[in-house]
């Protein structure tokens, strides 16, 4: 994880919007070191160009909404956990829908499809963001707290008055084996009587049990149930991971979050970065990034090799 990296080939990922219900197309085409995450929104002969930082979120109340120009993408969460977690860094993302494809509701079907495009190292060095000192963000009874760490850590904790969720706590180190074994799969939630008014006022409409977990008063209404008995925190944890991407920097701290959602999130992420005195950016040495050539040299590609490509 020393170098950038962007994926190998292009990759064509097609789905419905969960809000929209209308088909979603994107292009996902490899990039140069220091270009980002961007999503390049076309609306007829509109394109804007949306880097995926904190300051471009203009919406936080049902996922996580990119936007620039007056056009948006939305429900980035998901795929952007995906690219985090693969040390994606660098991509260039054609859309041709408001919404990011819901897939099955998890992050597991992008992270599959992205390893079968196959990464490809960059020779420019990775820029960690490095919590020194603790920061919070309390809202109400939401809150997310980040605290030094070696490794990025999430502990995240849950409540909810139903009995199918009650309370629920889970603590992982994001790794690319933790996120596939304990993270990826864990799906979207919401319970009947919300999916319902969502869908009376225009939402939702791509929503349903095949791409996320109902729950009734009776309990979760899919018919293959819960994937794991504590799913639902699990995808408070990928929704976060995807929400944290969005400092630009792979993170090297301890989140620890508390009946929070993409909202105080993002809040948080925008109160480290304005506190500069609670972060530092890491970088490996010229040292650590030759040896790390001459030991893997077959399998770097340089900028100018992936430009000609």
């Amino acid at each position: 994880m020393i170098f950038q990296s962007t994926i190998a080939k292009p990759l064509s990922i097609t789905g419905i919007g969960l809000h929209s219900g209308r088909p979603v197309t994107m292009l996902l085409r490899p990039a140069s070191a220091g270009t980002g995450i961007v999503f390049h929104r076309r609306a007829g002969d509109r394109i804007a160009a949306i880097e995926a930082t904190v300051d471009n979120v203009v919406d936080t109340r049902m996922a996580t909404v990119l936007g620039k120009q007056g056009l948006t993408v939305s429900t980035v969460e998901h795929f952007l956990a995906a690219l985090s977690v693969l040390g994606i860094d660098n991509l260039d993302i054609d859309i041709d829908g408001p919404e990011v494809p819901i897939m099955d509701g998890s992050a597991e079907p992008f992270l599959d499809l992205i390893r079968e495009a196959g990464i490809c190292c960059l020779q420019r060095s990775r820029k960690y963001l490095a919590i020194r000192k603790p920061v919070s963000v309390i809202d109400g009874e939401k809150r997310v707290t980040l605290i030094p760490s070696r490794f990025f850590r999430i502990t995240y904790d849950i409540a909810f008055e139903h009995p199918a969720i009650s309370l629920q706590r889970r603590t992982v180190k994001v790794a690319p084996d933790t996120f596939e074994q304990e993270i990826a799969a864990a799906r979207t939630f919401g319970f009947l009587e919300e999916v319902e008014y969502l869908k009376a006022n225009g939402l939702a409409q791509g929503g349903s049990l095949e791409n996320a977990v109902v729950i009734n008063k009776q309990g979760v209404m899919n018919p293959e149930g819960f994937r794991y008995n504590d799913e639902c925190v699990r995808h408070k944890i990928l929704d976060a991971i995807g929400d944290f991407s969005l400092l630009g920097y792979p993170l090297l701290g301890h989140v620890k979050a508390y009946k929070a959602g993409h909202d105080i999130h993002c809040k948080a992420v925008q109160r480290v970065l304005q506190d500069k005195e609670c972060w530092q950016l890491v970088e490996f040495s010229e040292k650590d990034l030759y040896e790390a050539l001459n030991s893997a040299a077959p399998t770097y590609a340089t900028d100018m090799a992936l430009s000609e490509a």
